[in-house]
């Protein structure tokens, strides 16, 4: 048995697994089945505080601090969480195993919500992607469409431009009101970004035998690319939990009435900003809570 496991391996878990390793806790992280989440996608982590480099070096230094107090780590997806209603919780997962620890620190953070419009699932991973930083590369010197108007958006434009030869930005308000200013003036100032206001997608598909793509607009224009990036925002990946669990209209757990022994941190919980900063520090409280109700259950 553990004392504390952790489920997810992105900047919320793996801050937890360092304060609960330290506090000379028995500490899990149930990682998924990729390391970091979506921060191991980002190519240049610039807004968090005394750090500029990839997603996944960051990640992966804080997994060797974290396992460096004594944190151990397994690559496999919680399936399902039971509580005995007094100190024991058991963790399924899809590899088989199971787990057991009093307290359950739960940072499962979020996937990119879907496209659902006709062709957006047939062409999946053939001209339809959802990680620029993962698949921009096939994409050289080709045109391509980032969908949405957020600061994922942009920054997957800002990435695409310095590979593709044409990038174009469909998003369905005037401006890009949601992204920051730095973000914005970046945009602006690339040639070879141009952004397409006021329309949505409305189907996707191939250009005969070829692998080009035609993107409808519901304006009525067809758009002419090879290659389609969809960032249009995220839901939590909160699946595993039993619906006696509170979450809201994105699935993200709300933190009120957890039962004991079960904390939330990082982009699966609800009212944050969905930021590397704010996971960490959510990370960080959900792991000194868990330490202090262990301390009061073993006195």
């Amino acid at each position: 048995m553990y004392d504390i496991i952790i489920l997810g391996s992105g900047p919320a878990g793996l801050t937890a697994a360092i304060y609960a390793a330290r506090a000379n806790k028995k500490t899990l992280i149930i990682a998924g089945d990729t390391l970091g989440g979506q921060t191991s996608e980002i190519a240049n982590l610039e807004n968090f505080p005394g750090y500029t480099g990839s997603g996944m070096d960051w990640i992966q230094n804080t997994l060797k601090q974290a396992t460096g107090f004594g944190a151990e780590i397994t690559y496999a997806s919680a399936t399902d969480i039971k509580w005995d209603g007094n100190f024991t919780y058991t963790v399924k997962c899809d590899n088989g195993k199971t787990f057991t620890a009093p307290a359950v620190i739960m940072a499962t953070g979020a996937r990119a919500r879907r496209l659902e419009i006709d062709g957006a699932r047939e062409l999946l991973g053939h001209g339809v992607s959802y990680c620029a930083t993962c698949d921009g590369f096939f994409y050289s010197g080709k045109r391509v469409l980032v969908i949405g108007g957020g600061n994922s958006a942009l920054n997957d434009a800002l990435y695409l431009a310095d590979l593709a030869s044409e990038v174009q930005i469909i998003y369905r308000k005037p401006s890009f009101t949601r992204a920051e200013a730095i973000v914005r003036d970046r945009v602006a100032a690339r040639e070879n970004i141009k952004p397409v206001f006021n329309t949505e997608l409305k189907s996707i598909r191939k250009q005969n035998d070829s692998d080009e793509l035609i993107a409808t607009t519901t304006d009525g224009r067809e758009i002419i690319c090879d290659g389609i990036f969809v960032a249009i925002g995220h839901e939590a990946n909160t699946d595993y939990l039993s619906e006696e669990i509170k979450r809201d209209n994105m699935g993200r757990v709300m933190a009120d009435n957890l039962p004991r022994g079960m904390f939330v941190a990082g982009d699966e919980k609800s009212g944050i900003k969905m930021q590397v900063a704010t996971a960490v520090g959510t990370g960080c409280g959900a792991a000194m809570d868990a330490i202090a109700y262990l301390n009061t259950k073993d006195n």
